[in-house]
């Protein structure tokens, strides 16, 4: 759940800008909030992201615990481009990261964005299953039975 301060902004930006769907709003008069859902698959079929509106709250500190939440594109730098086209703030732009992992074949290439809250969102290339190894270790889940 993110918090923001302009509900239809933040609407805005997710539908328009990342492409993702507005499944459904929910008006909480007593509570004086409103909480909105989106993702890219039907609600029932994938994850979404809530947005929590605080009707009477117009900013917000990020808070040391939170990190970024991360989505999955076809190709990093031409996300960023029409992104950046549209008028999203880049933060970090494509490329590889400065580390590489010991499981993967072939760097892994991100970049960062900002949305209209200013929560940090890093769009991270698809690799091919061909650059990803498997596990070394595998672990069985204990049966409950």
């Amino acid at each position: 759940m993110l918090r923001v301060s302009d509900l239809g902004r933040s609407v805005q930006f997710y539908t328009e800008q990342l492409g993702m769907r507005l499944h459904r709003q929910e008006r909480y008069p007593a509570g004086r909030f409103t909480l909105a859902f989106l993702g890219y698959e039907d609600e029932c079929a994938g994850a979404c992201i809530e947005l929590t509106h605080n009707w009477e709250q117009p900013d917000y500190q990020h808070g040391t615990a939170y990190g970024h939440i991360a989505l999955a594109v076809v190709n990093v730098a031409e996300s960023c481009a029409s992104l950046q086209a549209a008028g999203v703030a880049v933060l970090r732009p494509a490329g590889p990261m400065a580390v590489s992992s010991p499981d993967r074949s072939a760097p892994e290439h991100i970049a960062f964005i900002q949305d209209p809250d200013g929560y940090r969102i890093e769009l991270v290339q698809q690799s091919p299953p061909a650059t990803l190894q498997a596990p070394k270790e595998t672990s069985t889940c204990p049966s409950y039975a």
